[in-house]
């Protein structure tokens, strides 16, 4: 009987001891930084926990060179779902891509990291000239790829999401209202860039438009790149034929 009762407790002593080895993801941070061209450069950053059992496998695994194939070994090393790209276009992939894993910070528990990700994703936002110079944004909330609740995507309870916009920007419709930052006394946004929801915010009815109103100089710019792009090519034959010409004229001048 009382080896049976010692072999009960190295088992439990066992089954402890595995279970305290793990990682607990403690907050995801998912920041778009929209451009104009309707791409957006996209930053996720993800803290998690590392019990004291599992500190040496997460140095020996970020001492490896960190490629963007690691990323789903990673997946199954803290065992997560939220170790993935938020961000996400079924029509188009995303590019330039990196993922790094932070230094581990030790305490008596174990200690704690940041894993980073950065790509960039076309096609976040649709955009339409509305005016002379101006072009109004809206957001395609398609692109969300966070969790799924009775009610439609949301927020996660540990995730923020935070939407920048360039500078100069007049947000014309926001919904849900974002937790930060507060708007002005008649429910309007001036000079603010950022745009950030937390605390389990629900997606499923996100919309987000504004409008950017280009300089003259800008619209100037914009119209010559057109021009060139639409005629480069006739462009380029008539450098050459001048050249030519050029060289033509020198030979008859130098033969007199």
């Amino acid at each position: 009987m009382g080896t049976k009762v010692l072999l009960a407790l190295v088992s439990a002593m066992v089954v402890l001891g595995s279970a305290s080895a793990y990682y607990n993801v403690t907050y995801l941070n998912t920041t778009l930084i929209l451009n104009p061209n309707s791409s957006a450069h996209v930053l996720e950053t993800i803290g998690i926990f590392v019990s004291n059992s599992s500190v040496s496998q997460y140095v020996q695994n970020r001492d490896a060179v960190a490629t963007n194939s690691q990323l789903s070994e990673w997946q199954k090393i803290i065992y997560s779902t939220e170790l993935t790209q938020h961000i996400v276009n079924i029509h188009h992939s995303t590019y330039g891509f990196t993922f790094l894993p932070g230094p581990l910070v030790k305490d008596y528990q174990g200690g704690t990291a940041t894993l980073t990700m950065s790509y960039y994703i076309n096609n976040v936002t649709t955009v339409s000239n509305t005016a002379p110079r101006k072009f109004k944004y809206t957001f395609n909330d398609s692109v969300f790829n966070f969790e799924n609740t009775g009610n439609g995507e949301a927020l996660p309870s540990i995730a923020r999401l935070n939407i920048i916009v360039p500078n100069g920007s007049q947000i014309m419709n926001i919904y849900p209202v974002p937790d930060s930052p507060t708007p002005s006394y008649i429910g309007t946004y001036s000079n603010d860039t950022e745009f950030s929801w937390f605390s389990g915010e629900p997606l499923s009815q996100f919309s987000f438009s504004f409008v950017t109103t280009e300089s003259l100089q800008q619209e100037v710019n914009t119209y010559i790149s057109s021009v060139y792009r639409s005629y480069s090519s006739i462009i380029y034959v008539l450098i050459v034929v001048l050249i030519v010409a050029l060289l033509v004229y020198l030979y008859l001048k130098s033969g007199r």
